[in-house]
């Protein structure tokens, strides 16, 4: 897989709201921060933050753009981001928006995410 294929899928696992789909993607020892300064460390950590948000927010689009490739090799890859996300919570629209980094890892051919942090924008 290009490491720009993760992209895609991890936006397409993203808005599945399918854990089965976005778990392939990170990787065991991942650490992911939200927007709201909560940190996750390891996959099981990440599965419940993620399953909180799917629960919490109903019909969720997440998009990432304004990518910019901070840095790549055969194995190693970073880029930043600028993410929008909207969707229903407890009945109402909501959004909100912000920057990331992430950190991919490519291991056995396969990208995974290593580290993501979400920030304001």
């Amino acid at each position: 897989m290009d490491v720009r294929d993760f992209l895609k899928r991890y936006e397409a696992a993203l808005a599945s709201q399918d854990w089965a789909q976005v778990s392939p993607l990170i990787h065991g020892s991942a650490r992911v921060v939200f927007s709201d300064g909560s940190v996750h460390e390891g996959l099981g950590a990440i599965e419940r933050a993620y399953q909180r948000n799917f629960a919490a927010i109903k019909s969720e689009r997440f998009v990432m753009d304004n990518i910019h490739w901070v840095f790549e090799t055969a194995d190693h890859a970073v880029y930043m981001f600028d993410f929008h996300w909207s969707g229903v919570i407890q009945g109402r629209e909501a959004s909100g928006s912000g920057r990331g980094v992430t950190a991919l890892v490519r291991e056995n051919d396969i990208w995974l995410l290593k580290a993501e942090q979400l920030g304001p924008a």
